[in-house]
Parts: structure tokens; sequence; C-alpha cells
């Protein structure tokens, strides 16, 4: 055992979720917006918020990432020093088990806890404190740009077309496929039904947009 973590960058699951943070933060904004009333300058109002908005709450979210993953780190090692420091080798076993998954620890015999509280004691003494690592940070700057970046692709017609009617058709056929995509690529991750859980994913997005608008989001 290190104090290193096997953890990737971001795990496919941690991605699907920023996307679709961002996309139903984005989705707020240009769904806001009145066909029939919306002129140039309501667009660019809704261009400043919605990206405003998305840098927020990347900022936010990457915080939050780090304070996940200091948890984690700092949880990891005090479990460590309080093998190292069990004068007991049953109750050394006993935290080395909780610290597995519940699956893994059931089917290992004391005699393996065993060998692995020898070899976590033959390691070099931890730190004293938990800190984050380079791939943790990195994390984050992947969790801003993933939330940041989810608003362009919905947000473009709007910079590109004149008329807001056909735009914000145009961007909302963007934001379906993308929250379509966004579904396939969960269900794929979790071993369901790709395209049941893609167009399950439309019909749940567009439902947690209409619920952020309704409460004022």
């Amino acid at each position: 055992m290190t104090m290193e973590s096997s953890k990737r960058v971001l795990e496919p699951i941690d991605r699907v979720s920023e996307v679709l943070f961002g996309l139903i933060m984005v989705l707020t904004f240009t769904g806001s917006l009145s066909v029939a009333e919306a002129g140039r300058e309501d667009v660019r109002t809704m261009l400043i918020g919605a990206l405003g908005c998305n840098v927020a709450w990347g900022i936010i979210d990457a915080m939050l990432y780090l304070m996940g993953c200091l948890a984690q780190r700092g949880q990891g090692l005090m479990t460590y020093l309080a093998v190292r420091k069990a004068t007991d080798p049953h109750k050394a076993q006993r935290l080395i088990a909780d610290a597995l998954p519940p699956v893994v620890a059931s089917i290992l015999e004391p005699a393996e806890l065993e060998t692995m509280r020898r070899r976590l004691m033959q390691l070099p003494e931890p730190p004293a404190r938990a800190r984050l690592s380079k791939d943790e940070w990195l994390g984050s700057i992947g969790v801003f740009l993933l939330v940041f970046v989810s608003t362009f692709p919905v947000v473009i017609p709007f910079m590109v077309m004149q008329n807001v009617g056909p735009a914000l058709r145009v961007s909302n056929a963007i934001a379906i496929v993308m929250l379509f995509l966004t579904g396939y690529a969960f269900g794929r991750i979790t071993g369901r039904r790709p395209w049941l859980v893609g167009i399950a994913m439309v019909a749940v997005g567009s439902i947690l947009v209409g619920m952020t608008m309704a409460l004022g989001g």
C-alpha cells in the first residue's frame, strides 16, 4: 500500500457527470430565451450569463473535487497510521478489512490479512499529513474544463446565426444529441443498455432543466 492514489485523473463516470452538469447549467439559460421577443441584446446577455455561470460553477466544482480527493487521502492515511500503531495484530487486520471493498474483504482469510499487515509495516514511514498529488491537481483542471467547455456546443448557434428562432432550434438539437451521448456513455460504464439510458438521459435532463428554471436557477 502506498499513499499515491491509483485513481486516474478523472474516472469515466466523473467525466460523464461533469459534462451533464455543464449541459444542464447552460440549458437553463438558452431555455429562458423567447423566440418571439428575444433580440440580439437578449442573446448577448444570455451568452454572458451562461459562460459566466459555467466558469463560476466550474471553479466551485473543481474545488469540491480537490476537497474530496484530500478527504479520501486523509482517511487512507489515518487508516494506514492506525494499522502501523496497532499492538494487536487482530485489530490491525480488522482495520485493513474495513478499508477494503466489502466483497474483497469477505473472501480474505486471516492469514492473508496478516500478510498484508506485515507488508504494510515494512513500508517507509508515511507522511505526517495527506497532500494532493499532481494528478489530482490536473484532475481539478479537468473538472473545470469539462463544465466550461460543455457550454460551447450549445451556445455556438447563437454566436453564428442572426435569427434567434433557428439558432434556438439548432441549439436544442445539439443539446439533445449531447444528452443522449452522455447517457449512452453512462450506460456503457454501468453495464446497462446504452441506447435506453441515452434516451432516458434526454428525458431526465429535460426534466432537470425545467425544474431548475422553475425554481429560478
